[in-house]
């Protein structure tokens, strides 16, 4: 994730989080089974401050405080970590 933002930080900014979004969503899909729950959290949260580390590299100075990245996250949220299968023999979770 860390290699994609920063290749990709040039984008616009809705454009940016709208891919982001996607990626978010496969690797959930993908690692979203029982008891991963906790990674899926840690891994949402890194992602969310590699972009606010990358966004604020795009000019010469800082564009965003972190209050003011959490009003853009409100605005244009990234999917929540959920559990989609269960290792259990149990249905899927969707």
């Amino acid at each position: 994730m860390k290699a994609w933002i920063k290749a990709n930080r040039t984008l616009p900014v809705k454009s940016l989080i709208d891919q982001l979004k996607a990626k978010l969503t496969g690797h959930y899909r993908y690692y979203g089974i029982t008891d991963n729950g906790p990674m899926l959290s840690r891994y949402w949260y890194g992602t969310m401050r590699l972009l606010f580390k990358w966004l604020n590299r795009r000019s010469q100075r800082n564009s965003y405080t972190w209050d003011k990245f959490l009003l853009l996250m409100e605005a244009n949220p990234l999917p929540k970590p959920r559990i989609y299968s269960s290792v259990f023999g149990g249905k899927a979770l969707v």
